[in-house]
């Protein structure tokens, strides 16, 4: 399908254009949204009673609309004093409203009181409309929208999770058939979990038949609102529909993890276990958090732009939407950590590149939100200074303090970590309930049922990994100081990156891989200036500046050969190296895992973006809860991914 979104129209705005030719299905009428809500999806999936006790319960929906089920839910959730822990509301939308829609609808059809305002915090966290899954959350977290914009033929299949109920919604069977058909069906059973229930207003008998046949018993009850039957059901196979079952918890002994690494990538894991009531145990060699990569003075955050929507943008995009979400609600706790709010400004290498994005933007539907198109004499004008030529601008890009971050998620974390830094780890042992942690002498430093690799090059290394390796690229930046320093108004990438701070400006960074010296270089300064007369070619006295006086630091990016990082559980290597021959053309899920060890690491330049996508997914890994990202993106960060490639091509190692 294409990745462009349309928007969906439903009725008319105050000024008298319409959203959409109006349907005449019941649920789209603004009494009866809600009450069917309740009546269909809620009481035909036995809620709130099946949720009570539970640690998680996860729900399905077909078709999001306004929103009208998450809300009830929602409320019915809020209103149970014996709810579950954590509720979990996945949906797909192929036409979604915009935020500004979804406000008016909204203000018309929700009257009650108490829905009001869940109605507001919605429309408060609705993202940008971008393909793919984007979470929100809610209650500190313990209510989460898995939102999927795009085709449900297309997302559903790729949503990684196990449903404890459906909703089936979505205009009715005649309006909307693929919506209703077999295959849809069919990726439901492969995330229903044991005894799944599912509702819907239609009782459509090829629905039924079909819902049948993938291994749902199905019968009719009474209906809503003129509608005499309803139709639910319960996921009961009578012979296997999947070759998986769906996602579950790990079954911890203890909810414990040791985190090796405290820069953006551990700290992030720390605060979003914490979260979900893990205690955490952080492990690193410095003596306080954020000292290696991420004790750089800023870095920058942006979406990454391919001309074919790369799954390294695609993952960028979620990334960067997702860190928006989650560095928004540190700052409504409190926590400050130097975020620029004017935008980022990206120029392109020439004129074609610059011909073939723009297409690219286009052709794609990116929304002005994220990216902007602009001319040379644009890009000036958001400068303050010349710059080379034309590119993109990012209203919510910009530049950070990497280090204040991990401080804030720290802070946001609390008491849930014990930290035992300027210890560095030198490798793991033990297995099944229990991994300790050692030092170079051996001696142990933690013990917990779950550890999670986040100290980036050293990852491997200490994970005892052979098909998880990295390399390490030497970055030295440059600071200009203020008499030397261009009046550059947003932070700049190109050619390399240039970022105003308040003492002066940050620039560079270089590129040295498999380079491990610590020292400031002057020929990396000479480097770093000339990128920046590049990108500034306004700036002249860029070229005039002696190195030899700059100051500076050194910072060591973690890499992969395919430049993506290594998220999620890693692989049991000498089960799969016994099995090699069987595993020959394995995929994802059929790889042996060490169970309880995962990585979060080799984010190369992209820490700020991916760090917290990152953790999210490794959090939900680990609890069993619906994933942030598609299926397919995230076996693309698999740690597994270069012992499946061994296996396929026959090459697994065996000294």
């Amino acid at each position: 399908m294409s990745s462009k979104l349309i928007p969906a129209i439903l009725a008319f705005r105050d000024d008298g254009t319409p959203f959409s030719p109006p349907y005449d299905d019941i649920y789209h009428s603004a009494a009866g949204a809600f009450a069917q809500a309740e009546h269909v999806f809620l009481s035909g999936n036995g809620l709130p009673r099946r949720w009570r006790g539970r640690r998680l319960f996860t729900i399905v929906e077909t078709g999001f609309g306004i929103g009208g089920n998450f809300l009830a839910t929602w409320k019915a959730w809020r209103d149970d004093p014996m709810r579950c822990d954590r509720l979990a509301f996945v949906s797909v939308e192929k036409h979604p409203f915009s935020a500004a829609d979804l406000e008016t609808l909204h203000a018309r059809i929700v009257a009650d009181a108490t829905l009001a305002p869940l109605a507001a915090q919605l429309t408060r966290a609705w993202p940008i409309l971008t393909p793919g899954l984007h979470r929100l959350e809610f209650e500190n977290a313990r209510v989460t929208l898995t939102i999927a914009f795009g085709d449900a033929l297309d997302l559903l299949p790729k949503l990684s999770l196990r449903a404890d109920a459906f909703y089936l919604d979505g205009f009715s069977p005649a309006k909307n058939p693929d919506l209703w058909s077999p295959p849809i069906f069919k990726a439901l059973a492969r995330i229903a979990g044991e005894g799944a229930t599912l509702a819907t207003y239609t009782c459509a008998g090829h629905v039924r038949r079909a819902l049948t046949d993938a291994g749902f018993e199905c019968e009719k009850a009474d209906g809503f609102a003129g509608k005499r039957t309803m139709l639910v059901g319960r996921f009961t196979p009578r012979w296997r529909v999947r070759r998986h079952e769906p996602p579950a918890p790990f079954a911890a002994s203890e909810r414990h993890a040791i985190v090796v690494g405290a820069g953006l990538a551990g700290c992030a894991l720390a605060e979003r276990l914490a979260a979900r009531g893990w205690r955490v145990t952080i492990v690193d060699r410095r003596a306080r958090p954020g000292a290696e990569a991420s004790g750089n003075p800023a870095g920058v955050f942006h979406p990454l732009l391919s001309r074919d929507d790369s799954v390294a943008s695609k993952i960028t995009r979620a990334g960067f939407l997702y860190a928006m979400q989650r560095w928004s609600a540190l700052e409504q706790a409190g926590h400050r950590f130097a975020r620029t709010r004017e935008g980022l400004l990206e120029i392109a290498e020439d004129d074609n590149e610059a011909r073939a994005l723009t297409e690219s933007i286009d052709t794609l539907g990116h929304p002005r939100a994220l990216v902007q198109p602009v001319s040379a004499s644009e890009a000036q004008a958001i400068a303050g200074i010349g710059v080379a030529g034309a590119g993109w601008f990012y209203p919510q890009g910009g530049a950070l303090d990497p280090a204040a971050l991990c401080a804030a998620l720290g802070a946001q974390a609390g008491e849930a970590i014990t930290w035992r830094t300027g210890i560095e780890a030198a490798r793991i042992a033990g297995g099944g309930d229990a991994w300790t942690i050692l030092d170079a002498h051996d001696r142990a430093i933690a013990t917990a049922p779950v550890v999670i690799f986040a100290n980036a090059n050293d990852a491997a290394r200490a994970a005892g990994l052979r098909h998880g390796q990295t390399r390490i690229v030497r970055g030295q930046l440059t600071r200009l100081p203020p008499s030397a320093t261009p009046s550059l108004r947003v932070p700049l990438i190109g050619d390399g990156y240039a970022i105003p701070l308040a003492d002066g400006l940050l620039t560079g960074a270089s590129y040295d891989l498999d380079d491990t010296g610590g020292d400031l270089r002057t020929e990396s300064h000479t480097e770093n200036l000339a990128r920046l007369a590049r990108l500034l070619p306004g700036f002249a006295q860029a070229r005039a500046i002696d190195p030899r006086a700059l100051t500076g630091r050194v910072a060591f990016r973690c890499v992969t050969s395919d430049r993506l990082p290594m998220i999620g559980p890693l692989a049991d290597e000498a089960a799969s190296e016994a099995r090699a021959a069987s595993l020959r053309g394995a995929w994802p899920l059929d790889l042996p895992r060490a169970s309880g060890l995962y990585g979060s690491f080799a984010f190369g330049s992209r820490g700020l973006v991916w760090a917290s996508l990152g953790a999210e997914l490794v959090a939900s890994q680990l609890e069993g809860e619906p994933w942030p990202l598609e299926r397919d993106l995230a076996e693309a960060l698999d740690p597994a991914r270069q012992l499946q490639r061994a296996l396929r091509q026959g090459t697994l190692d065996r000294s």
